[in-house]
């Protein structure tokens, strides 16, 4: 955990490595890829490991988080309410338009 590295605005993703390892990452939006970017990489995507995570960062920091970017994916979702309580949920951009084509053919 990089706790220096939390802003008010952050992202939520999973991400498999080459070797199939799948990872839980949450960074600072604001950074956008610089220095400063990652807060916390958690191996796995289960929901109670990844929120056990998730709560070491105290309850009064994370009822100040703004907004946190996340994947369609349940789990993710339920581990943004569940850690980030006031917290606005943005579906990522990417996700949307990988979607939105099929929803638009009815499919």
């Amino acid at each position: 955990m990089f706790p220096n590295n939390i802003g008010s605005h952050l992202s939520l993703d999973e991400t498999a490595f080459s070797n199939g390892d799948l990872y839980t990452v949450l960074t600072n939006k604001k950074e956008k890829g610089k220095k400063g970017v990652i807060i916390t990489m958690i191996k796995g995507t289960k929901v109670e490991a990844v929120i056990a995570i998730l709560h070491k960062i105290p309850l009064k920091q994370r009822k100040k988080f703004k907004e946190v970017t996340l994947d369609m994916a349940g789990n993710i979702g339920l581990i943004v309410k569940k850690s980030f309580p006031n917290a606005t949920l943005a579906v990522d951009r990417l996700h949307v338009q990988k979607t939105g084509p099929g929803c638009i053919a009815g499919n």
